[in-house]
């Protein structure tokens, strides 16, 4: 995820970006003969052998002579400030269909363009920054009717006709319009919509769906497993700990196989501070994640207006006011979306994280893992794997399968091996001595019991992507600038001052999810082939460069595989920098798995992340999301000024889209 908008957004990119985590710095020992060049022919050779030693449930070599799966042509990169459209492959269509304060709800006000829209027209229309998604068929019309589900993550100034109002009091501290503040609130969370295709063929929404629905920064969600009611999660507002009053920051997502939705909550520290500074210093689950601890909150200054973000201990207050009210965000949000009356509920077994997405795979035995991505520099990728197994005679049975299970944080081993650290209390150091009285306190800090556990320290961890027939696994690292500087360079994070970022693939011992071992390699590092000139026509440093076979692109984020095994990549890059003048425009990409070719589907207009990404279960009709568009890119009206907005994507022929 990238925040935009000038000032605004590079401030807050500083902050999402920033690292937490307290590893300290490499020695200079520690990063001789550490080079691209020696990886890839060291020991990454190593973990190439031991990746493709036989365990995938569909060979390579089985499939290595089939026709190639990317039948469309490539479009050119964009590289231009002032690119202002959406263009995708010849043959295809892209059409803006869902933007920001669109109606949700039937009787929604219309969107007013000047933004003067109040707070509760916002809890009616679609909100901000439209991220991961996912589209849910009717059974009795799965290609031409369902719900599309899709994320909110954060604000843009232009929220407001005159962007963000900040103020400071007497001790400087920031304060904020209530109106504004709620309608930021408003603006978070996600939107479910029905859709369905009209006679002509058309996809439409449907303005009077009784399953349409607003979940926003205001709407009560449960709180489920061993933290429900649990003393770090009682507040003044609070005192019985099982209810939350909303969810915030959902970047990426997951779906179960019993048909429920799974927004992550992820940059939660924005929202909250603790002035503090001895208690904070004393709370790991304050510290470890970042939560602000000077005068305002890190960016959004809510606490000046609600006190709910104020997270500093005030004497005399029950439950010490909301000083833990920031333990109450970073979880999965479970959500039913054929049941708009239902509660959504936060599954504090899955553990706490920055989380990036919450993606299943699932064994034919019914085994599941769930896979994560928590996105700052030097963070971890982990997997939660329920207690129970997948049943679908047993639907009531599954409803509580992401109530128990175990948390486990990944190392990647030099030498092409891997093992899941189980976060389990009271072994490998998950002790009360170390700070963690309890398996509640473990999935609290579930940062601070991967660093006990020596997990490897990951070039911002995002979206995980699983092979539909072999379960095989991929993860996109974006990018880490401060590789080499605070964090060890190692064969999966083999760049120093790596500003591009890269994908990872790995195989689970005997294809089991569950399984506690793996072997994995490099699919790729993104950035410009060796010999690539800048636009200044000087040589791309080779530090800078890639390994893509195909199109280049730079900073991987969302990824997604489709039924036909082709893996789908978006791009979130910053187009202001220098190192990617060559790469352009944000982009959705696709690779072949197997020859790793990458061919460019969609360049999107200049300033706009490439996010979310989802089908109609044939295959026809794709949605992806263009967020926070920076010029001209015109919303689903097709007339008013850019919005974050849902596209829709089909072929011209009808067909099956990258065939």
């Amino acid at each position: 995820m990238r925040q935009e908008h000038q000032l605004y957004h590079a401030s807050l990119e500083a902050v999402d970006d920033q690292s937490i985590n307290p590893s300290t710095a490499p020695s200079l020992d520690s990063m001789v003969n550490q080079s691209r060049r020696n990886l890839l022919k060291g020991s990454l050779a190593v973990a190439a052998f031991g990746f493709f030693g036989g365990n995938l449930l569909l060979s390579r070599e089985a499939v290595a002579g089939t026709s190639p799966l990317l039948g469309f042509k490539g479009v050119a990169a964009q590289t231009s400030s002032t690119f202002d459209r959406v263009i995708v492959a010849p043959g295809y269509t892209a059409k803006a269909f869902f933007s920001w304060g669109d109606a949700v709800l039937d009787g929604a006000p219309a969107w007013q363009p000047d933004a003067s829209d109040d707070w509760q027209a916002q809890l009616q229309q679609a909100g901000d920054n439209h991220d991961g998604m996912h589209f849910f068929p009717f059974a009795q019309a799965p290609n031409s009717r369902g719900l599309l589900v899709i994320n909110h993550e954060y604000i843009n100034p232009t929220l407001h006709p005159q962007g963000l109002t900040f103020t400071q009091d007497a001790t400087g501290a920031k304060q904020r319009p209530i109106d504004q503040v709620r309608k930021e609130q408003a603006a978070h969370g996600i939107s479910i919509i029905e859709v369905r295709r009209d006679a002509l063929g058309a996809w439409q929404r449907v303005a009077t769906s009784a399953y349409n629905r607003r979940i926003s920064g205001m709407t009560p969600i449960n709180i489920a497993g061993p933290l429900k009611a649990d003393a770090r999660m009682k507040t003044l507002s609070d005192p019985s700990g099982t209810q939350v009053l909303g969810t915030l920051n959902n970047c990426s997502m997951g779906v179960t196989p019993w048909g429920t939705y799974l927004a992550c909550e992820e940059n939660f520290h924005n929202y909250f501070v603790n002035r503090d500074a001895e208690d904070y210093q004393q709370r790991a689950e304050h510290r470890r994640y970042g939560i602000g601890s000077g005068l305002s909150s890190v960016y959004y200054a809510w606490e000046s207006v609600d006190a709910r973000f104020d997270a500093t201990p005030y004497a005399g207050q029950q439950h010490n006011g909301h000083c833990n009210e920031p333990n109450r965000f970073g979880w999965v949000v479970e959500i039913d979306p054929f049941d708009p009356d239902s509660t959504p509920v936060k599954r504090t077994a899955m553990g706490r994280l920055g989380r990036e997405c919450s993606v299943l795979s699932l064994h034919a035995n019914g085994g599941m893992a769930l896979y994560s991505g928590d996105d700052s520099r030097g963070e971890y990728v982990y997997k939660f794997v329920p207690q129970g197994r997948f049943d679908p005679a047993q639907p009531q049975a599954n409803r509580l399968l992401l109530d128990a299970g175990t948390l486990y944080a990944a190392r990647f081993n030099a030498d092409g091996s891997g093992e899941w650290l189980a976060l389990v209390w009271g072994e490998n150091g998950l002790t009360a001595e170390n700070g963690f009285a309890d398996q509640q306190a473990v999935l609290l800090n579930a940062r601070g019991a991967a660093d006990v556990l020596q997990a490897t320290p990951m070039d911002r961890p995002e979206w995980v992507a699983v092979h539909p027939q072999s379960l095989e696994v991929y993860v996109t690292l974006t990018n880490n600038p401060e590789r080499g500087e605070r964090f060890a360079v190692d064969a999966a994070n083999p760049r120093p001052d790596n500003l591009h970022g890269q994908i990872l693939r790995w195989n689970e011992a005997g294809g089991d999810p569950t399984a506690t071992r793996f072997t994995w390699e490099l699919f790729l590092l993104a950035g410009d082939q060796p010999g690539a000139l800048d636009n200044e026509g000087q040589p791309i440093p080779e530090h800078l460069t890639g390994t893509i076979k195909g199109d280049i692109f730079s900073s991987p984020d969302g990824l997604a595989f489709d039924a036909g095994g082709r893996l789908w990549i978006q791009t979130d890059s910053d187009e202001d920098a220098a190192h990617t003048t060559n790469t352009g425009c944000n982009q959705l990409l696709c690779a072949d798995p197997v020859s790793r070719e990458v061919r460019r589907f969609l360049v999107g207009p200049w300033g706009a992340e490439i996010t979310g990404l989802t089908w109609t279960p044939d295959y026809r009709s794709m949605w992806i999301n263009v967020q926070h568009p920076g010029i001209s890119y015109p919303a689903s009206d097709g007339t008013s000024r850019p919005r974050s907005t849902t596209v829709l994507i089909t072929k011209d022929d009808g067909g099956v889209i990258g065939t």
